[in-house]
């Protein structure tokens, strides 16, 4: 009787391998041999899926934009019509992809916009469109709450929201070599709260 096998695809066998490596090492650290290995296939494999190293690094980076965009899209949908709730959402979404992503993990963009700096590089698409989405997106739901500057708002969202993923990152590093706290997520959603409620209109 045949056996169904639940191993993941060979492309999804890369990504997961290139994920992690990239979050331990460094992208630039990462050899081509070392995410093979880890993903258990031939070079020739990798690069039916991917142009080479550069192309690997895009998709990873891809993949991790649509995720957290749709984790982001789901904390929205809970938000309902509340749109208060909506504008602090940025937090509320940054904590469950915490608690949903693997420990030891910091923000990949954040990572990468530091070694991706050619803006020719195929990963540089996908650092801009996690800058759209987050700037595009922040001043709409800033102007939805009645704000008398929704850009102040949004930008001080950013910050925020900036400020917790340097904190996270920060507490990853160093945790490996002494004690360093990661970032309260609940005192960072009561400031983004209190933002709201100061550039609202009277």
């Amino acid at each position: 009787m045949a056996t169904t096998s639940t191993r993941p695809p060979a492309r999804d066998r890369l990504l997961d391998a290139a994920e992690t490596l990239f979050a331990e090492q460094g992208i630039a650290a990462t050899g081509v041999d070392a995410v093979l290995r880890r993903a258990g296939v031939a070079p020739a494999t990798l690069y039916a899926h991917f142009p080479g190293k550069d192309g690997l690094v895009a998709a990873y980076l891809e993949r991790r934009h649509r995720r957290w965009r749709a984790v982001w899209d789901e904390v929205l949908e809970r938000c309902g019509e509340d749109v208060d709730a909506r504008a602090v959402s940025v937090v509320d979404a940054l904590a469950e992809l915490h608690r949903r992503d693997l420990p030891g993990r910091g923000c990949a963009f954040l990572a990468a916009s530091v070694e991706v700096t050619d803006h020719d590089h195929p990963a540089h698409r996908w650092l801009v469109e996690d800058s759209r989405l987050l700037a595009d997106r922040l001043r709409t739901l800033a102007a939805a709450t009645g704000a008398d500057d929704a850009d102040a708002l949004a930008a001080e969202l950013l910050l925020l929201y900036d400020g917790a993923l340097a904190a996270r990152a920060r507490a990853l590093t160093a945790g490996r070599g002494g004690p360093v706290a990661p970032p309260d997520l609940a005192a960072v959603r009561a400031l983004a709260v209190a933002a709201v409620g100061r550039h609202r209109r009277t």
